[in-house]
């Protein structure tokens, strides 16, 4: 990157160098660890160090704010601040030919702007094709991607965080694939190792806090531990209820809000979270936490974020101090419903209690691709990954206790509550 004038730490070295020795790359990484802003650099170089008009790159993501707002956001910078040639736009770079025209020689794509066959037609001597976010791309792409690099003189490059081992992405990742693979773990990147970097690019990367943070958040046996601090795709049990690719699927969906509007509020107890999830239909988001247990503080809370949303009813878990939030609530006129998750399922040879016909029906909607969560809740989306069932001897699904989870899932209860049906209450007895 000597022309770009950008310093590279080593995994970063080892990505670009990658590229230019072997045909097929691919790097699974942890959070932060600078692979984007890697990525970015690689097109450039790709396209400036190329005869114009003899390179392309194509590039592409699960979602086209992961195309626009990330990696080519990141291109349109250096191409801006180092005065590249040519033009670009929020997906496209156009380079100006000999005889006056432009020609298109790079653009970015999300998977449901084109099938498989949009990818006919690529014809260069050298041509670039990245994956960013790969764990989330679809096989029928890759065989397609793959297509345009036929000739000796092309590439293929795919980044991202190994967060499901059933994704092609892991696939290209195993031993014999025939792919170079680069692994970069949270533990191998400059705040943990003191490489030599400059001070503003220590900043951008993966810190020794938020990694702690996580430790005590999601325990080192969470799934999402392994991929995001790891940079290692995880083992996923047989038993786990909600499999990574559907909770993905849900981060990057984009549904439109609408009824009904609801709150699910899972309250803490002994040093646990109280949790409030807002419901618009099949769209859903944490919007506040606490860990305060004064019942007086949580009933303001509640009627506060009732008012804020407008949501026509509250359902409140009533195990432990959340009783007394919903019969407060319920003097004062607040429309609120108590459920009760211990007790008996309506489908009594189904489910073993109420818990679990929820989260079945929670189930339900991730596996149907109803369900739209916030991409940025990686808390949320490790509580997620983490919850498994089991059967009981007469056959009834059981969610695997509270009591028998490294952490209490707050975020993932009041999510179920959330969606659970308002017929289940109120059920205090």
């Amino acid at each position: 990157m000597q022309r770009l004038k950008r310093f590279l730490w080593s995994k970063q070295r080892a990505i670009s160098e990658s590229v230019r020795d072997h045909r097929r790359t691919a790097v699974r990484s942890c959070h932060n660890s600078g692979k984007t802003w890697t990525c970015a650099g690689v097109i450039a170089w790709w396209i400036d160090c190329h005869p114009p008009g003899s390179a392309f790159v194509v590039t592409s993501a699960p979602t086209a704010v992961q195309t626009k707002a990330i990696l080519w956001r990141e291109l349109n910078r250096l191409h801006s601040a180092h005065h590249l040639p040519g033009r670009t736009n929020l997906t496209e770079w156009y380079l100006p030919m000999r005889g006056g025209n432009e020609e298109l020689v790079a653009f970015g794509r999300k998977p449901s702007e084109f099938n498989p066959s949009a990818f006919q037609g690529i014809h260069s001597r050298y041509v670039l094709v990245l994956f960013d976010e790969a764990c989330g791309m679809p096989r029928s792409l890759w065989d397609a991607a793959d297509s345009l690099i036929a000739n000796e003189e092309s590439r293929f490059l795919a980044v991202g965080n190994p967060d499901d081992p059933g994704s092609e992405f892991a696939q290209v990742c195993k031993p014999g694939s025939g792919w170079n693979v680069i692994g970069i773990d949270a533990f191998e990147t400059p705040n943990f190792t003191e490489e030599p970097v400059p001070p503003e690019l220590r900043h951008l990367l993966i810190s020794t806090t938020w990694v702690e943070e996580k430790r005590r958040r999601w325990g080192e046996d969470n799934p999402l531990w392994a991929s995001k601090v790891r940079g290692q795709f995880p083992e996923i049990s047989k038993d786990s209820l909600i499999p990574p690719s559907w909770i993905r699927r849900a981060q990057e969906t984009n549904l439109e809000p609408a009824e009904p509007v609801e709150l699910g509020v899972d309250v803490g107890g002994g040093g646990d979270l109280t949790v409030f999830a807002l419901r618009r239909g099949s769209v859903v988001r944490i919007i506040g936490t606490n860990q305060n247990p004064d019942t007086m503080h949580n009933c303001g809370e509640v009627v506060r974020h009732l008012k804020d949303t407008g949501a026509t009813v509250a359902k409140i878990d009533v195990n432990g101090i959340g009783r007394g939030i919903v019969n407060r609530l319920e003097e004062q006129g607040v429309p609120v419903i108590g459920i009760n998750v211990g007790e008996a399922s309506s489908e009594l040879e189904a489910f073993k209690n109420l818990r679990a016909e929820l989260y079945w029906g929670l189930r339900e909607r991730f596996e149907a691709g109803q369900i739209d969560l916030d991409p940025n809740d990686d808390d949320l989306a490790a509580e997620l990954v983490s919850l498994q069932y089991k059967l009981t001897s007469t056959g009834q699904a059981q969610i695997v206790s509270k009591k028998d989870m490294k952490s209490s899932p707050d975020r993932a209860d009041a999510l179920v509550l959330a969606f659970a049906p308002g017929n289940v209450g109120p059920l205090i007895g």
